[in-house]
């Protein structure tokens, strides 16, 4: 039997840490996409651990974070420290941050002084523990939502410190240190989004925004002291363990206990976390249960899954959440980090399958930022950013009403989502916006909308990235057209899916590609207008209309060929997600077989069980749930569409317990590698694509010759 390396250390963690039998969270390897050959084609991930949708998570740090970079990259061969970290993705910001280092001997301050060199053969990580020997000292660390634990050994004859890094600037961070209590209290406001300097500033500033912390230490302190940002604690002669336990709030140092208290009392012992967490994890990967699947298989599913179930992350805190949008503390539900430009195709869509208990708070998350603020966010970190376009909430508002989702404040929502088809943000006349274009003091919302409203497309000379924009806004007012005519807005629906056409005024029949327009409508530069990619990548971004798209090409036979072409000459990149609903498209031409033969080699060229296992950034969980949709055989092509296209199951038999207690049953007659005679419950579907609700009602889906 072949054991990928990674997928050994798995082996050795759980045979070392705990008795169990091998369950699905012992599968998930930490380490997958943490490395890679560039910046932007690895997975972008680190070795985090926490709860599912943990509000801070805790990993190791081999090297400060930034915006695109992450504290740990699996190459680096040095430790600075174990960093609580909400930074959610790679090109994204961290807030609130704080550094703990457990050190020996001498008291090294800064982060090149401390520095120490490790070897990952003597690093343990799994969701829910970690552990490492950095020099003399070995560091575990477990955790919880908002809280950690960490037991740390020092060697008995040399002076044990433990460093607190705060700050990484003048005046951003503070620490009160109470010996009689053992006792330390934490804050940190720093937001690099918001940030000059060695950040870019993208985004504004949060009001009244910090994080504290609480840490209690389970030994006396013998000597300690502090400055601007940062302290240390030594401990008496002798001391050879020490246990910390960590409460994090973005409310006060009092919710910071309270954390503290309801997550890891006083009384707890580490292993009763550890194995606590543990369960979390595995009660819900267990959800999904594979047969005939290799070990790497397993690796490669489990630690997809476990991705999906980081963000967006939870911000409140037993009832409470300090909101970044207005800087006030307010009852009720909250999360953040919401990657919705990346989000909103298939990582959303899975959570309605496996986590629907959560899906109506995050929704209402949403809301209340629209409350707050004035707008729905597209890409919260933890308040509004410059980074991507489109205004995504949208598509992912109307998607989970659509499929059932309703408990929140309905009308609320509809107000919200309408603003964003209808309001040009402030200054888009001015303005010519851009991805991550510095803050201006003016959120961004649909920039171009103006011309939109007025000529059906978003003018080049006027707003970059027009070609992306106008597709990217096409397609959530069909979203929104949704909810407007379950809603009764009639006339809303119907203008809302006029301009759910708006693609067409941008299509070249000559080249069959979208290219950007003037305001006077003349054609401008076929490589002007285009985000993150170029005319090939958003040559069928059209996921509202593609019988529309096959039309405007030239009918079933030029769009397959035109579809080929993409694939054939590579010009397919999976590693960003514009394209990741394109072989699906052959469904609409009524070709599932091309699909089917293409989908098993998407995977197998994308998704490995090595450091850079990962073709591109996972961007909050959508390449992992791509990866998951695919290998069940179905994938969520139209937001708000209520339908799924069909694909090719990756294994023989797959079972995935959903989260409203029915079970879906996937089969297949494998290995053969065209699966085209589709039944649902022994009654066959005629056409590649089946509701989102009879999946949601689970039963058998089974694809034979």
């Amino acid at each position: 039997m072949r054991y990928h390396r990674l997928y050994a250390a798995n082996l050795a963690v759980l045979l070392t840490i705990s008795t169990f039998a091998i369950e699905p969270v012992d599968h998930v390897s930490m380490m997958i996409g943490t490395d890679g050959p560039q910046r932007a084609s690895y997975g972008g991930t680190w070795p985090g651990i926490g709860a599912p949708f943990a509000m801070t998570q805790w990993c190791a740090a081999t090297r400060q974070n930034a915006i695109s970079r992450t504290c740990y990259r699996y190459r680096d061969s040095t430790l600075i420290g174990f960093q609580a970290t909400h930074q959610p993705a790679i090109w994204m910001a961290d807030y609130g941050f704080i550094t703990l280092m457990p050190q020996s001997g001498a008291l090294k301050v800064s982060p090149e002084e401390r520095a120490i060199p490790f070897s990952h053969t003597d690093e343990m990580a799994t969701p829910y523990y970690y552990k490492v020997k950095h020099g003399p000292v070995t560091t575990e660390m477990t955790a919880t939502s908002r809280c950690a634990m960490f037991r740390i050994r020092y060697p008995e004859k040399e002076t044990a410190y433990f460093l607190i890094e705060a700050g990484r600037r003048p005046n951003v961070g503070g620490v009160e240190i109470i010996p009689e209590r053992q006792e330390i209290r934490v804050y940190n406001s720093e937001q690099m989004n918001a940030e000059e300097g060695i950040y870019s500033k993208i985004g504004p500033e949060a009001p009244n925004f910090h994080c504290s912390y609480v840490l209690h230490f389970s030994k006396p302190f013998r000597t300690f002291d502090s400055w601007d940002c940062g302290c240390y604690v030594a401990f008496p002669p002798g001391t050879k363990t020490v246990e910390v336990r960590v409460g994090s709030s973005f409310i006060d140092n009092d919710q910071a206990q309270d954390n503290l208290d309801r997550e890891i009392p006083s009384k707890a012992s580490f292993e009763t976390i550890r194995q606590k967490v543990r369960g979390e994890w595995n009660e819900k990967l267990s959800m999904l249960s594979v047969d005939g699947a290799s070990n790497d298989d397993l690796t490669n599913l489990y630690t997809a899954y476990f991705r999906t179930l980081q963000y967006p992350r939870e911000f409140s805190e037993y009832g409470r959440y300090y909101s970044p949008f207005d800087g006030q503390i307010h009852e009720g539900i909250s999360y953040n980090d919401y990657s919705l430009w990346d989000t909103f195709r298939a990582e959303h869509p899975w959570l309605q399958l496996v986590c629907p208990e959560r899906v109506d708070g995050m929704i209402e998350a949403l809301i209340h930022m629209y409350e707050e603020g004035g707008w729905l966010p597209k890409w919260p970190n933890p308040t509004y950013s410059s980074i991507m376009i489109g205004s995504h909430a949208d598509a992912v508002i109307a998607d989970a009403f659509v499929n059932g989702f309703r408990n929140y404040d309905v009308n609320k929502a509809y107000e919200a989502v309408r603003k964003d088809a209808f309001c040009p943000p402030d200054s888009d006349n001015y303005h010519m916006w851009a991805d991550r274009a510095l803050w201006h003091g003016a959120y961004e919302a649909r920039g171009g909308l103006s011309e939109y409203l007025r000529h059906g497309w978003v003018s080049s000379d006027r707003t970059k990235e027009s070609v992306s924009r106008t597709l990217e806004f096409a397609l959530d007012d069909w979203c929104i057209a949704q909810m407007a005519s379950t809603l009764g807005h009639q006339a809303d629906y119907h203008t809302l899916m006029t301009h759910a056409q708006n693609y067409r005024y941008i299509f070249r029949p000559e080249t069959k590609f979208f290219n950007a327009r003037k305001q006077d409508g003349k054609w401008d530069t076929e490589e002007e207008g285009f985000t993150e990619g170029a005319k090939w990548t958003y040559q069928f971004c059209v996921m509202q209309d593609p019988e529309g798209l096959i039309n405007l090409m030239g009918g079933k036979e030029e769009f397959i060929r035109l579809l080929d072409k993409q694939f054939d000459d590579q010009h397919y990149v999976h590693r960003n997600e514009p394209g990741h609903h394109y072989v699906y498209l052959y469904d609409y031409a009524n070709r599932l077989d091309l699909a089917q033969k293409r989908i098993p080699k998407i995977i197998k060229d994308n998704y490995h069980t090595g450091v850079a296992g990962l073709s591109g950034n996972d961007d909050c969980g959508q390449m992992s749930a791509w990866l998951l949709f695919s290998s069940l055989g179905f994938y969520p092509v139209t937001p708000a569409s209520g339908i799924y296209a069909l694909g090719i199951p990756a294994f023989r038999h797959i079972t995935l317990r959903l989260g409203n207690g029915r079970t879906l049953t996937v089969t297949a007659d494998l290995p053969a590698t065209s699966l085209t005679t589709v039944t649902f419950n022994g009654q066959r579907l005629m056409e590649p694509f089946i509701s989102v609700k009879d999946i949601m009602q689970g039963g058998v889906l089974h694809f034979a010759q």
